[in-house]
């Protein structure tokens, strides 16, 4: 049986703070298996990242969308967490677009966790 990682909601918040520190937030929404885990999920199942985190920014527009998931990825501390996470950073005219089309998106959307509630 594999352990799970308990979800560090102080270190969710240090985080957005850190990407607000350079992009003004629209939004953004945390999924991913952990949350999933934290919700009850069985264990035997696919797991997928252990950690989606989707960011949504107007700001994103002049920024090449690889330098956006690279410096938003830096700001993510994987030890704290206790892995790594998969982000997605987009404009909102973007992420209308991937919220459709992108299953992890849609699903962190749909049924995670509301970071900038949290925070």
């Amino acid at each position: 049986m594999q352990a799970t990682v308990a979800l560090n909601r102080g270190e969710l918040r240090r985080y957005i703070a850190r990407v607000q520190d350079r992009w003004r937030l629209e939004a953004a929404f945390l999924g991913g298996a952990v949350l999933a885990d934290e919700r009850g999920a069985p264990p035997q199942r696919e797991r997928g990242p252990e950690y989606v985190v989707v960011l949504v920014s107007d700001a994103y527009d002049q920024v090449p969308w690889l330098e956006r998931v690279y410096t938003a990825g830096s700001l993510w501390d994987a030890l704290e967490m206790g892995e790594p996470a998969e982000v997605h950073c987009y404009t909102r005219a973007e992420f209308s677009r991937k919220s459709v089309s992108m299953p992890a998106v849609r699903e962190a959307v749909w049924q995670g966790l509301d970071l900038l509630k949290q925070a």
